[in-house]
């Protein structure tokens, strides 16, 4: 599957976008205007203008309609919430050359609410998604105590937590823990 860099970008945004709810790791994240800057900063999205309040009301309503798209039951539900959210951000497509990105395509206004912003962008990753056929790539972690999500980008589709060195290496260890025990409790011939 061909991801374009700016789709890879825009999925990664995705995924820390959802990562931040109360839902994935226990607390909301994104508390404040303060905490959505940081977000945005840390995320090196571009063409922002100042947050305000109603930007951090749109973008956790945008974040839950979002992980929707990761549970859905189907590929037809998980179009209807993609095309729902698109359309929703009335997206314009425009080519742009910014950052030494390249020319690559925006699919937000100018300037654009934030709320829109990552409705237009991080909806259109989805898309290529699901249009491709790769919609078993939208994936929740594994470890039985994480509800965080990934989009497995691996060549085989063979990822399974959503951070290889915190939840796949304490379950590892655990289930080396657990092997060890039981080789100790088998009694010896």
């Amino acid at each position: 599957m061909l991801i374009t860099h700016d789709t890879e970008c825009a999925l990664s945004i995705l995924v820390e976008l959802l990562n931040t709810s109360p839902d994935a790791c226990g607390s909301e994240l994104l508390t404040d205007v303060a905490a959505l800057d940081s977000f945005v900063v840390s995320q090196e999205i571009s063409e922002i203008d100042s947050l305000t309040p109603g930007d951090l009301r749109a973008v956790q309503q945008l974040r839950a309609r979002l992980r929707e798209v990761f549970s859905a039951g189907s590929t037809d539900e998980a179009a209807e919430l993609v095309n729902a959210v698109v359309a929703a951000a009335g997206t314009t497509p425009r080519l742009t050359n910014h950052d030494h990105h390249g020319w690559h395509i925006h699919y937000f206004a100018p300037h654009a609410a934030l709320g829109d912003h990552l409705a237009a962008e991080l909806g259109m990753a989805l898309a290529f998604i699901v249009m491709a056929g790769e919609r078993e790539r939208l994936r929740n972690c594994e470890a039985p105590d994480c509800a965080r999500v990934f989009v497995d980008l691996s060549r085989n589709r063979s990822r399974r937590y959503c951070d290889s060195r915190t939840c796949g290496n304490r379950l590892h260890v655990a289930a080396y823990r657990a092997r060890q025990r039981s080789a100790e409790t088998v009694p010896s011939a």
